[in-house]
C-alpha cells in the first residue's frame, strides 16, 4: 500500500529538512531538475538535493545566465557536488531534442536516478501557438517535459535496473491545484473554439475563472490564460499516471505529480493587471497561504525520495490514489478525469502524435 513515511510533514515543512530525512535516497545519485533559477521553486528543489551529496546534480533551464547564477549559489553552499548545466527550452521540440542528445552524450553520467520536471509558465495573456503548432502552456509545461523525459528514458531504465529497490528511480512532475477543478480540453487543446461549443465537461470552471478576474460572458470566449495553464497542469498529473502504468511493473520506475503550493516566485511574471489584483486579493483576505520557497519545494522532494511511496491504487472509488501529492502528503482532491488511467493513456497517444514519435521501452 502506497503511503508516506512522515505523516507529520505538512505545508510548513522545508525541503532541506525532507532531504536530510531521506539522505540515503540522495547520496551518490544522479539527479536532474528542470526550471532552475534563483527566483523559483526549482532552485530550492535543487538546493535540497545538493545538501545531501548527490553524485551529479544536473541543472536545466532556458537561461544560461540564470543557470550559472544558480550553480554559483549552490556551489557556495555545497562545494563538493558535481554540478552540470543543461540548456533546455521546453517550448521548442527542436530545442528539447538537442538538449536530450547532449545529455545522452554524457558518458560520465551513464544513468539518471531522479528527474524533477519543475519548469513551467503561467497565464500568458494572449493565445500563443508555438513553432510546433501547439498552445504554448501545453507545449511548454507538458509536451516539452513529455518529449525530454521520453528521449532520455534509457538512462532512467539503466538506473532502475541497477537498483535493488523497486520504485527508487523516479520522475516527479510539478503540477498545481489545477487537477482539482480542471479536466482535459480534448476537443480543443489549442483553444480555437468558443467555450459554449465544446462538451460541457471540458469547459472551464467559470467560478474559478471569475475569482481570478475574468469578466464577461465566458461561454463566448475561447482562450483564457488561466485555463491554458490549468490544462497543462492537469496533463502533468496524467503524464505521471501514464509513466507509472507503463514503467513501474516492468522497470520499477515510479512517477508522482505534486502541487507545490503558492510561492512568491517568477511564475506570475506574465499576470496582467486584473489577474494580479485578483491574486493580491487572495493574499490579503487570507484565502491563500504563501509558502516559503523551501516549503514549496518540499512536496517534490518527498515525492522524489520517500521510500514508502509506490504505484497508485484504487481507493474510495478513485483510481491512482498516490499519484498526486500536496503539502507533503498523498491527496485525493483531484477530479476523477485527472487521475484516470484511460485518460492518461489518451494523453500519451495525443502527446506521441504531437511530437511525431512513438515511445516503447
Amino acid at each position: 500500500m502506497t503511503a508516506t513515511t512522515n505523516t507529520e510533514f505538512g505545508s510548513k515543512t522545508e525541503a532541506l529538512d525532507v532531504a536530510k530525512t531521506f539522505a540515503e535516497s540522495v547520496r551518490g545519485k544522479n539527479i536532474l531538475v528542470t526550471g532552475v533559477n534563483r527566483g523559483g521553486v526549482g532552485y530550492t528543489t535543487a538546493e535540497a538535493f545538493a545538501s545531501q551529496s548527490p553524485a551529479n546534480l544536473i541543472i536545466a533551464g532556458r537561461s544560461e545566465t540564470k543557470l550559472k547564477e544558480s550553480i554559483e549559489a549552490l556551489r557556495a553552499k555545497f562545494p563538493n557536488v558535481s554540478y552540470r548545466l543543461l540548456i533546455l527550452d521546453l517550448s521548442s521540440q527542436r530545442a528539447v531534442r538537442g538538449a536530450a542528445s547532449e545529455l545522452l552524450s554524457w558518458s560520465d553520467v551513464p544513468q539518471l536516478d531522479i528527474i524533477v520536471n519543475s519548469a513551467g509558465i503561467m497565464c500568458i495573456p494572449e493565445r500563443t501557438i508555438t513553432e510546433d503548432g501547439i498552445e504554448i502552456h501545453f507545449a511548454t509545461n507538458h509536451i516539452g517535459h513529455f518529449l525530454f523525459t521520453s528521449l532520455i528514458m534509457h538512462k532512467l531504465i539503466k538506473s532502475s535496473q541497477a537498483s535493488a529497490t523497486k520504485g527508487a528511480t523516479r520522475v516527479v512532475n510539478v503540477s498545481s491545484l489545477s487537477p482539482t477543478w480542471t479536466q482535459m480540453r480534448w476537443s480543443d487543446t489549442n483553444f480555437e473554439k468558443k467555450n459554449k461549443n465544446i462538451p460541457e465537461n471540458e469547459r472551464p470552471a467559470y467560478q474559478v475563472q471569475q475569482m481570478w478576474g475574468q469578466t464577461g460572458d465566458l461561454d463566448e470566449k475561447s482562450y483564457l490564460p488561466l485555463e491554458g495553464y490549468n490544462q497543462s497542469k492537469t496533463a502533468n498529473l496524467l503524464f505521471s499516471i501514464a509513466l507509472t502504468d507503463k514503467l513501474y511493473e516492468r522497470y520499477g520506475i515510479l512517477s508522482i505529480a505534486v502541487h507545490p503550493g503558492v510561492i512568491a516566485s517568477e511564475l506570475g511574471r506574465n499576470f496582467d493587471g486584473v489577474t494580479m489584483d485578483a491574486v493580491k486579493g487572495f493574499y490579503e483576505s487570507g484565502m491563500v497561504d504563501i509558502k516559503t520557497p523551501g516549503a514549496g519545494a518540499a512536496t517534490s522532494v518527498v515525492a522524489a525520495l520517500d521510500p514508502k511511496l509506490g504505484a497508485g491504487e484504487t481507493r474510495n472509488g478513485k483510481e491512482n490514489y498516490g499519484a498526486f501529492m500536496l503539502d507533503c502528503q498523498i491527496s485525493e482532491t483531484a477530479l476523477p478525469g485527472a487521475v484516470s488511467s484511460s485518460e492518461a493513456e489518451k494523453l500519451w497517444k495525443l502527446s506521441e502524435k504531437l511530437v511525431k514519435e512513438d515511445f516503447a521501452w
